[in-house]
């Protein structure tokens, strides 16, 4: 295959995903475990989770970072920002859509009945990721009880990133152990500096301040909120109402949850302030993966770092089931999202060639059609 005709296909797939990938993190890495190493084999499922280790461990939308990894994988450099550009797109286009009938009409339009439908359906599609996922990562009973021990954490409320963290030491620990070697070196993600200013901020400055967040940003993209509080809401550039309906727009359109930016630029200065803002939050992952993408086959052959990558998987594999039953608290609350759960897992394992889309759209119409039963 050409390499015109590799970024094709690199596109055509990360567009399509980039408009369905409703969920969050958890579902868009399951959906694209389900596309790039089942359906089209573009790499072993032991790299795919390599792949995400070694993303959560870097900042940025762990997610968006994957779309960007799995493209590298397919067409080198070229392949990522295609990848990471069409993944991004759609969702860019929808908000700033939302963005414009905000500043028009002061309100949202009403999608509720299909994301009622969505979000019991998505569940089907994570637990199978991590069904597929955790029987490559689970390598041996020290990795089960690491992953026990950071759903555990999940549960009683670690911060996800402290429990990746944690997991990857603890991992390095019992390795040095069976080593018999007693140096053990941590490591620590580094912290934050507060940008000040301001009473007035202009196009630069709405750059500069989300260049910023997505160089920082671990974890959930949800994260976002609370740092676009402190940097925005607290200096009055933005409302706190504005940023509560920016968190509404992450809940109702597809693709990265980060791509609110383009909402809260537009609310801040116009066309002109969601392409900064979405500019900013994007860019530093893309240099992230570039950088880290080629040296990850490099970590596996080290004894060390494989041992924390090892760790690292595990807990993937838990924060997605952690990320799944917290979901299923939250969604299943009555027969109808029961009984779209309950079809759609059924599909998912049954028919497990079937194109997570078609899920998700089943899950809309069902959503749809039972609000009014």
């Amino acid at each position: 295959m050409s390499v015109k005709s590799e970024l094709l296909e690199i596109a055509k797939l990360f567009f399509k995903l980039g408009c369905i990938s409703f969920g969050g993190p958890a579902a868009h890495i399951a959906m694209m475990e389900d596309e790039v190493v089942t359906k089209r084999k573009w790499m072993t499922q032991a790299h795919f989770l390599d792949l995400i280790g070694a993303t959560n461990l870097i900042p940025g939308p762990n997610s968006t970072e994957m779309t960007m990894h799995c493209g590298y994988e397919r067409g080198g450099w070229k392949g990522l920002f295609v990848a990471g550009f069409c993944f991004i797109f759609p969702a860019v286009v929808i908000t700033g859509i939302f963005a414009w009938l905000y500043v028009q009409y002061g309100q949202l339009p009403e999608v509720e009945p299909f994301i009622y439908g969505i979000k019991p359906a998505v569940i089907a599609i994570i637990l199978m990721a991590a069904y597929r996922l955790g029987k490559k990562a689970i390598k041996s009973k020290e990795l089960v009880v690491l992953g026990i021990i950071t759903l555990m954490a999940c549960f009683f409320g670690i911060n996800e990133i402290i429990a990746l963290f944690g997991t990857g030491l603890l991992g390095l620990l019992i390795f040095l152990i069976k080593k018999n070697n007693n140096n053990l070196n941590g490591f620590w993600p580094f912290f934050l500096f507060q940008l000040s200013d301001p009473l007035k901020i202009g196009t630069f400055k709405i750059f500069l301040t989300f260049l910023k967040v997505g160089a920082i940003l671990y974890g959930s993209g949800y994260v976002l909120f609370a740092f676009l509080d402190s940097e925005l809401v607290a200096n009055g550039w933005l409302t706190r109402q504005a940023l509560i309906d920016a968190v509404a727009v992450g809940q109702m359109t597809p693709g990265p949850v980060l791509s609110t930016a383009t909402f809260i630029g537009w609310q801040m200065n116009g066309f002109e302030g969601a392409i900064a803002a979405t500019f900013g939050i994007f860019l530093p992952s893309f240099l992230f993966v570039l950088i880290l993408n080629p040296l990850i086959p490099k970590m596996r052959k080290s004894n060390i770092i494989g041992a924390i990558l090892d760790a690292v998987n595990v807990a993937a594999v838990a924060l997605i089931l952690a990320v799944c039953i917290q979901m299923g608290k939250d969604t299943l609350t009555d027969w109808r999202t029961i009984i779209i759960a309950v079809a759609s897992l059924i599909t998912v394992f049954y028919f497990k060639k079937l194109n997570s889309a078609f899920i998700v759209i089943g899950g809309a119409i069902l959503g749809y059609a039972l609000t009014f039963i």
